[in-house]
């Protein structure tokens, strides 16, 4: 897979939500083929403290406009400083990066369970299951309503839930105790899931309990994003891998964290 290490000017940064907004970038050659889970490092410069590049997942792609977006909560000084952008700066990527979610045969039902920042990947993976003739169901969890404003992003690729803690939008409570899970009936032929790791661990036990195969993307700490520093390693079955090179997407089956 063809990287792209270059700067890229800001076309827009707009905050869906108060603490996350979705940056959109243009890059100054055409963009390689990206595949739902890719991610990509990105370098925020004149930040005190803020020495290595991030890895944000990937959240859309315009190939005819050379355009790419992040949807990216800010929880420190760094994403803080990326929230700010203005219209023509440059921002410096590296990316693809990552493997990506794989899809089910056409026709399949499928369950995609997002939580927080987690949400990033579902727009291309979205778009790939419909193109491929899959019948999709979103199940969307935060905090408040406004954790959950961006699940208008996924209705035009399928049905889309939502769950709340406080009740302000869909049911209350978190995604793992939706009446969807609640019938012991599940019908889904593939789960796929990213977010905080009790939920993704919680969505893991719930497909194996019901025999489906399940995918998570993780979202460990990734500084180099070649599988060079070691940083983001995390256990599997076969031992210790690397979350940016092995990774970030793994079958719930092969993580050491789903026992």
């Amino acid at each position: 897979m063809s990287k792209i290490i270059a700067d890229h000017v800001v076309v827009e940064v707009r905050y869906p939500v108060n603490d996350s907004f979705i940056i959109t970038l243009r890059s100054p050659v055409d963009i390689p083929d990206i595949l739902p889970g890719n991610f990509a490092e990105i370098q925020i410069e004149n930040t005190t403290g803020v020495f290595l590049r991030r890895p944000f997942s990937i959240l859309d792609v315009d190939y005819e406009s050379r355009m790419i977006s992040f949807f990216i909560k800010i929880i420190g000084k760094g994403t803080k400083k990326l929230g700010e952008a203005k219209r023509g700066d440059k921002v410096s990527l590296i990316y693809p990066l990552g493997n990506s979610f794989s899809l089910p045969e056409p026709g399949k039902k499928v369950l995609i369970v997002g939580g927080g920042s987690g949400i990033a990947p579902f727009v291309l993976l979205g778009r790939n299951l419909k193109s491929n003739n899959n019948d999709v169901t979103f199940l969307i969890g935060g905090k408040s309503k406004k954790d959950v404003l961006v699940s208008s992003l996924f209705s035009g690729f399928g049905k889309v839930l939502t769950t709340t803690e406080d009740g302000s939008a869909g049911e209350k409570g978190f995604v793992t105790g939706h009446s969807l899970f609640k019938s012991g009936n599940i019908h889904f032929d593939k789960i796929y899931s990213c977010g905080p790791e009790p939920m993704m661990k919680a969505i893991g036990k719930i497909a194996n309990r019901n025999g489906i195969d399940c995918e998570v993307s993780l979202e460990n700490m990734m500084a180099c994003g070649f599988g060079a520093c070691l940083c983001c390693v995390t256990e599997t079955i076969e031992g210790n891998k690397r979350v940016c090179k092995e990774g970030p997407v793994f079958n719930v089956n092969y993580l050491k964290w789903r026992i």
